[in-house]
Formats: C-alpha cells, sequence, structure tokens
C-alpha cells in the first residue's frame, strides 16, 4: 500500500482495472523470477534441477520468462507440453507426469523427445515399451514412488499417502524396476516422488528423500542408467501472511542428506513460484444485507478463482483503495447460481460500496489455471507487470469465445 493504493510493481493496480475491465489476474514479473532464484541459491549446493509445474499456471509469457531463466519444466498432458513448446522450451527440458497419459500423448512425448515420462503403474509401463517398440526407439522412463508419507496438508491436495491415486509403492517399483531391465525399449533413468502440495514443514520432505535415496542406491546396482532422483515440489507458501518457512529453512534440512549422494536432484515448484505473484483483481457489484449477515457481491467468482470453494482455502482480500469507515464481518461472493460459490466467508473487511475494487492476493497458482466458463461467463484476463508497465498476455475472453466449436445444425435436429 503506497499513499493508500495498492500496487504491482510500479503499476497502481487501480490502473490496471480502469484500463481493462474486471475480473483480471496480475502477475509480477519481478517477484516471479525472484522466487526462482531465491530457489536456486537456496539449493546451490546440489546444483539443482528446477522444473516448474505447469499445472500451477501454464500461461505462455510466464513459461517464457522462466524458460529464459534456464528452468525446466514438469507437465501432466499433452495440452501442457504443447504450451511449454509453444513457449520455447526445449523438450529436453520437459518432464512428463501424471497417472492416466493415453497412447497418443506418449506417442506426442517421444516424438517431440521430452527428457523423461514417470510411470506410474504397471499397465503405463506396457504401454509406453510399445510405443516405444513401434517407433523404434528406447524412452527414458522414470518410476513415481508412492512412499507412504504424510505432508500434513489438505486431504486434496494429498498426494504421497498409500491411499491415493499417485504411484507405485517401493515393493512395485522394485518389481517394475526388474521388469524395465528386461526390456529392449524402456531406460530407467530416475525415480521420482511428489508427496503434496503447501506442505509448511520440511519434516516429511526429511522423511520422503531418506526413503527415497534408500531405494535409488539399491536399484542403481542393477540399473547404471539411474541417474536423476526427483523429490517434487509442493513447497508451502504466505497465503495468510506467516504460516510456511523460509525457503532456507527446507535447504538446510534437505541439503545434507542430498549432498555428494552422486544422483542429479530435481525438483518440480510451481506454487513456491507463481503464487504470490499474482492477484486476482474485481470489482464490487453490491453489498447488501440479509439478516445479520452482510454480503459484498463482485465481479469474480469460483469459475475465477476456484480454490476457496473447492478446499475452503483462505485469500487475503482488501480494497485496491484504503478505507478508513466502519467495517466488519462480511462473506466475499460472486454472481454464480451456487451457494458454494464464495471467496471468503465471515471475513474483516472495511466498508465498501459497489465500484470499490478489491483484490484477492496469491492468487497466481491454481487460479486463472483451474478457472471454467461455468455459467457462460468467459474467463478473466491475464496481465503481467514489469516495473511501471503492464501488458495484457492473455486477453479477455468474449462470449463468442463461449460458443466456438459448437453447431446448432447436425443433419438430424429439426
Amino acid at each position: 500500500m503506497r499513499g493508500g493504493r495498492l500496487f504491482a510493481e510500479g503499476v497502481p493496480l487501480s490502473r490496471i482495472a480502469d484500463a481493462l475491465g474486471t475480473p483480471t489476474y496480475v502477475y509480477s514479473r519481478n517477484t516471479l523470477l525472484g522466487h526462482y532464484r531465491r530457489l536456486r541459491e537456496a539449493f546451490a549446493e546440489l546444483s539443482p534441477h528446477v522444473g516448474y509445474a505447469v499445472k500451477a499456471n501454464g500461461n505462455l509469457a510466464l513459461l517464457k520468462l522462466l524458460a529464459d531463466e534456464g528452468a525446466r519444466f514438469d507437465v501432466v498432458s499433452r495440452g501442457e507440453i504443447f504450451r511449454a513448446l509453444r513457449a520455447g522450451v526445449p523438450a529436453a527440458r520437459i518432464d512428463f507426469e501424471g497417472p492416466g497419459k493415453r497412447k497418443d500423448e506418449i506417442e506426442y512425448a517421444l516424438d517431440e523427445g521430452v527428457r523423461i515420462l514417470n510411470v506410474e503403474s504397471e499397465s503405463e509401463l506396457d504401454l509406453i515399451d510399445q510405443v516405444a517398440a513401434a517407433k523404434r526407439l528406447v524412452a527414458n522412463v522414470g518410476l513415481r514412488v508412492n512412499p507412504d508419507v504424510d505432508p500434513h496438508t489438505h486431504a486434496y491436495i494429498s498426494t504421497g499417502k498409500a491411499e491415493t491415486k499417485f504411484g507405485l509403492d517401493v515393493e512395485r517399483t522394485r518389481r517394475l524396476a526388474q521388469t524395465i531391465g528386461k526390456r529392449s525399449h524402456v531406460r530407467l533413468l530416475g525415480l521420482h516422488v511428489h508427496i503434496g502440495s503447501q506442505i509448511t514443514a520440511p519434516g516429511p520432505y526429511v522423511e520422503m528423500v531418506t526413503r527415497l535415496l534408500a531405494l535409488a542406491r539399491e536399484l542403481r546396482r542393477s540399473h547404471p542408467s539411474l541417474v536423476s532422483i526427483n523429490i517434487g515440489g509442493g513447497f508451502g507458501i504466505h497465503y495468510r501472511g506467516n504460516e510456511a518457512p523460509e525457503m532456507r529453512e527446507f535447504a538446510d534440512a534437505l541439503v545434507p542428506l542430498l549432498r555428494g549422494c552422486g544422483f542429479e536432484i530435481h525438483m518440480e515448484p510451481g506454487r513456491l513460484l507463481v503464487g504470490n505473484a499474482g492477484v486476482l483483481l474485481t470489482r464490487v457489484t453490491y453489498v447488501k444485507t440479509s439478516g445479520e449477515k452482510r454480503f459484498v457481491i463482485c465481479d469474480a467468482a469460483m469459475n475465477d478463482l476456484i480454490r476457496p470453494s473447492l478446499y475452503g482455502a483462505f485469500h487475503r482480500i482488501e480494497p485496491v483503495e484504503e478505507k478508513r469507515g466502519p467495517g466488519g464481518p462480511a462473506d466475499i461472493v460472486g454472481p454464480i447460481c451456487e451457494t458454494g460459490d464464495f471467496l471468503a466467508k465471515d471475513r474483516d473487511l472495511p466498508a465498501v460500496e459497489a465500484n470499490d475494487l478489491l483484490c484477492v492476493r496469491s492468487a497466481g497458482a491454481y487460479g486463472f489455471s483451474m478457472s471454467s466458463n461455468y455459467n457462460a461467463r468467459p474467463r478473466a484476463a491475464e496481465v503481467l507487470v514489469d516495473g511501471d508497465r503492464f501488458a495484457v498476455v492473455r486477453k479477455r475472453e468474449v462470449f463468442e469465445d463461449l460458443v466456438r466449436g459448437e453447431t446448432t445444425s447436425p443433419e438430424w435436429i429439426s
């Protein structure tokens, strides 16, 4: 807040909203790159390969910024491979994850030459082997290990417990490694673990890395091609303002375990890099009282930012221009016809009025990337700020975009 106004770098947020309307996502170039550089510095002793998780936010401009810094990229679909390539990322810096890769996706990944396909089931390995054999090549694969470690995060973003759909338990990993050793069209390049997201203490990582290293050393005795381990991402960020430790605290816990281990160290942060580099701007449409409740109705909704409705996630929300009048608790909601359409509940908010701008903080990760056209609402614009300048990096959708590809005239409709 400067002079009673919120800024993104050197640009007043009100200037962006006035120029482009709302809802609008705003990203800070220098915050994004600052997070990337601080992560590299914290783990510098390990010379880590940092692979940005494209699912967090796949905007091409953000991918290009990170690619120019030398980042690698973690993708989970053919569409994300396409996005990364379109942003100029060399295929050799792309790792393909995910438990449900289709045949066409595997073919596309091998044709483009991605670095590794991380395997999550026996049947997936069979399919990769078949596709690689048909193409007369050898596919580099990794095995995603499910280490049964509790990350102490929300159940929907916990991925390293035995009961989740992700990865292979340790014994199945051993068996699949043996299978790979008997085949001529797949080669074991690495092991991969990702235990969850928004993890705010190093303990789960210490437990996971200890188990992963022991398994990697065991398997390398029969697989000399096994050169890399990927410790995943999920490092927590500040949503409320004080819940996540500094990256140095994670590094201090993990670097001693990984120092001199003889493996390439890969990691795949997403939220950590982009989460606090973005905000969502929304304008108040109405303020009303119903019973004892105050509702602040905005033009952003659950289709723009679903995290509060989906996870009960917390985002700080504040007026873009300082308000001094008395306020109190309010539900900050959107116009969608769902009771679950809210950005915050019972949130202390100053007295705001129609046309006031609100800033939803820490919205850079899993904001636009999870947005939808529910209730036939065009998706928001995306803006990148650099110093005192800004540019639209994704135009706001228009109503024609809502029906693109649809038709009312199959021959059998009369």
